[in-house]
């Protein structure tokens, strides 16, 4: 074989070789931060693998290296942060309640930064009434945001003091406490700040209530 036909030959599958190992890293799941937690301050917790995987398109496997969180729409200063970077927050603990309108809940302690910490930096102008949540798969929902900053709303990124898997939500899950099930998104990849307060997520455009209070039905009409 000519010289140089065998080296283009060994490039090929050193770079076949290359994208291949890069493909099945990041297909692999996340591994997890600490030790799954039982109880917490008295409260029984509810294990991780016993929660049903919600979804609609499946399980998004996030890459952690190359994910960005954008915080943007009516504000003074739009921010991308990085993975890591969202981390360097202050973080928060809390135990909350998970209720699914299929009629399971799931008690959690939840650890993330606080929604308006990551707002503030962002600077909401004063027309902006409404937080609209987007999703890897898509997915959306909205709240007003004098919700996330009266009730110190969570961007979890731990729960039961491990890294939240990718089927509940990894990189990110919002938690929605005081909502139903369909307000807690996951896989959260951009937070926007917006004046429609007519705007309707994925669910809630399905007939599902946009305030999503547990207090109510969550069908609208």
């Amino acid at each position: 074989m000519d010289r140089k036909i065998k080296i283009v030959f060994v490039l090929f599958i050193c770079v076949t070789v290359v994208f291949a190992a890069l493909e099945y890293q990041q297909n692999q799941p996340v591994k997890l931060q600490g030790v799954q937690v039982n109880d917490y301050q008295g409260k029984k917790l509810t294990p991780i693998n016993s929660m049903p995987k919600t979804s609609i398109k499946g399980t998004q496997y996030i890459n952690e290296s190359n994910y960005t969180l954008e915080v943007t729409g009516l504000v003074q200063h739009p921010r991308n942060y990085t993975y890591a970077e969202v981390l360097n927050h202050t973080a928060y603990q809390k135990v909350v309640t998970l209720n699914c309108v299929e009629g399971w809940s799931a008690t959690v302690l939840w650890q993330g930064v606080l929604v308006s910490d990551l707002l503030n930096e962002a600077k909401p102008l004063p027309t902006g009434t409404v937080v609209i949540f987007t999703a890897a798969d898509n997915y959306t929902t909205s709240f007003p945001i004098e919700y996330l900053y009266n009730n110190n709303i969570l961007l979890a990124y731990k729960m039961n003091n491990v890294t939240i898997p990718p089927e509940y939500g990894f990189p990110f899950q919002l938690v929605a406490e005081s909502k139903w099930g369909y307000k807690w998104i996951k896989w959260v990849t951009k937070i926007e700040v917006s004046n429609d307060t007519n705007y309707t997520g994925y669910w809630e455009s399905r007939g599902y209530t946009n305030g999503g209070n547990l207090n109510q039905s969550y069908l609208g009409g």
